[in-house]
């Protein structure tokens, strides 16, 4: 068999460089062929660069897996964007600043950015049937573990979600980011797991990405896991992201994961001589997702994420 054309036998792991048609990329993938038939899964981690915690939880996957134990096939990327990462490039391709989370479907003969896509959607969905795409808030964010999965999918992506150690489902509606565009022009169920933040790469965060990759293959029935998961989970579909309004200097006043009630105040931003501009008010009751740490802010500037409940 065939995967990314490199040739591998059954039972078998193989650790490469792919070459997505661009010179200045080789993706560090492992690449296991099961023992027996089954399902193909995608795992991709650094599709933003400064996400941390995803990296050596599936490097540490990839070694533990056994070949002989698996069934169908595992795709490990371990570090999509590698030029954004060891320039410590935030969320784009440093090249041509393209976001792989929101910039798809690229192009063949296009920047460097529209070509990686481009050679997911050519090469890589239409032989898959699962992804998992590995993230966590931003350097200029703190966020509350939680993941995204695609409505249109939304049937197959919440029964893997169901199996993980993640509190918090966002229902999204993207459709042109790695694992929304898959879902939603190639019928391709996934989810997007956060979980870590701040340009930090915590052991906690890890072993826990570790662990909820674990259960999703075990839940997908590719490989077996035994691992008890006591977690209530809360499924968002309908999630407010509030932006700033004019540039200034922003204080939150809420907390990652912390419940807030209509009206509360979630933050202000202000001036240089310490006058308010404008305070911002939650419009609804519901729970913080992710929030911006960053004191300076701009007009259209994610300023916080909150479900309403």
């Amino acid at each position: 068999m065939n995967i990314l054309d490199i040739t591998i036998s059954q039972g078998e792991k193989k650790q490469v460089y792919i070459k997505p048609d661009v010179d200045e990329y080789e993706i560090p993938t492992t690449i296991i062929r099961g023992k027996e038939p089954g399902k193909t899964l995608l795992i991709t981690a650094q599709i933003h660069s400064c996400e941390y915690p995803a990296t050596p939880a599936t490097i540490r996957l990839a070694q533990d897996l056994d070949p002989q134990k698996v069934k169908g096939q595992i795709i490990i990327m371990h570090c999509v964007n590698v030029n954004g990462f060891y320039q410590h490039v935030s969320g784009v391709i440093p090249e041509d600043h393209f976001n792989l989370n929101s910039h798809y479907p690229g192009k063949k003969d296009g920047t460097v950015g529209e070509r990686i896509a481009y050679f997911f959607v050519e090469k890589v969905f239409p032989h898959i049937d699962f992804i998992i795409d590995m993230h966590s808030g931003g350097i200029r964010e703190t966020l509350t573990p939680c993941l995204f999965y695609p409505v249109v999918m939304a049937k197959e992506s919440l029964e893997v979600a169901s199996a993980l150690s993640i509190p918090y489902l966002i229902a999204s509606h993207a459709t042109t980011g790695e694992y929304s565009y898959a879902a939603t022009y190639f019928h391709i169920p996934g989810l997007l797991l956060e979980r870590g933040f701040g340009g930090r790469c915590e052991e906690e965060w890890i072993q826990d990405d570790y662990i909820d990759l674990r259960l999703a293959l075990n839940k997908m029935g590719m490989y077996e896991y035994e691992h008890t998961v006591d977690v209530q989970q809360f499924n968002s579909v309908d999630t407010i992201y509030l932006t700033s309004h004019q540039k200034g200097l922003w204080y939150p006043q809420i907390k990652a994961g912390q419940h807030i009630k209509k009206n509360q105040l979630l933050g202000c931003v202000k001036d240089f001589f310490d006058q308010v501009i404008e305070n911002y008010y939650a419009k609804d009751d519901g729970i913080v997702f992710y929030y911006t740490h960053c004191l300076a802010v701009r007009e259209g500037y994610p300023l916080v994420a909150y479900g309403k409940k």
